[in-house]
């Protein structure tokens, strides 16, 4: 039977490599498949992986009928014998109600990735539609590392190093950039705590504070 599959993960779990794996897999046995994406780190109509891979995916914009796009595809006498959505997280809720149908109403498997929480520990829209229709929900098992080496389980947004909690849910950014905004994995105590790597850094470089006296 078809399926709706949402893989999830941190940053830096290997989801878009997984997602380009499954479309060399299928597509080397003969399958066409349809990729859609949104705000991909390389650029509109790109799904891309931190290892240097990429290939070109459909932009979904604001309003776009997910639906609608695949059975407009089908009509023209196009192809499709899966459908792949990268960056989930991004999609509105009604586009995730629009693969559902694609699963149910054409028989297409659907395999959606995508981060679950923004920086903030909160569900982003999408994420939450998915996890709420999905037929299977599952969790990437390449462990992402905070900077202490234990398991990353939320995603941060820097300025500058410094961790910030307000803003726009969705700045696109990437893992471990120098530049103004940027975006690190940490654990739940680093991420309570607010402590990057950058500033673990400068707290280890601080000076004693502690009054010394000579004896």
């Amino acid at each position: 039977m078809p399926e709706l599959v949402f893989f999830s993960g941190t940053m830096d779990c290997g989801k878009s490599t997984l997602a380009l794996q499954i479309e060399h897999n299928r597509s080397a046995r003969g399958l066409a498949g349809m990729i859609f994406t949104r705000d991909d780190r390389a650029g509109e109509g790109k799904l891309s992986s931190r290892l240097g891979l990429v290939t070109d995916a459909v932009e979904v914009e604001d309003g776009v009928d997910l639906y609608g796009y695949v059975v407009d595809h089908l009509s023209r006498g196009g192809r499709a014998d899966y459908v792949i959505a990268d960056e989930a997280q991004f999609l509105a809720p009604d586009q995730i109600d629009q693969l559902a149908r694609v699963v149910d109403d054409l028989g297409l498997d659907v395999y959606a990735f995508g981060i679950t929480t923004d920086f903030r520990s909160k569900l982003f829209p999408g994420s939450q539609r998915l996890v709420e229709l999905a037929d299977r929900v599952e969790v990437l098992q390449v462990e992402a590392l905070c900077w202490c080496g234990a398991r990353a389980t939320h995603n941060a947004r820097t300025i500058g190093g410094e961790m910030v909690v307000e803003g726009a849910q969705v700045v696109v950014g990437d893992v471990n950039q120098a530049d103004a905004v940027g975006y690190e994995v940490l654990c739940r105590r680093h991420h309570r705590r607010r402590m990057t790597a950058a500033s673990a850094r400068a707290a280890a470089l601080s000076p004693d504070v502690l009054p010394v006296q000579s004896v």
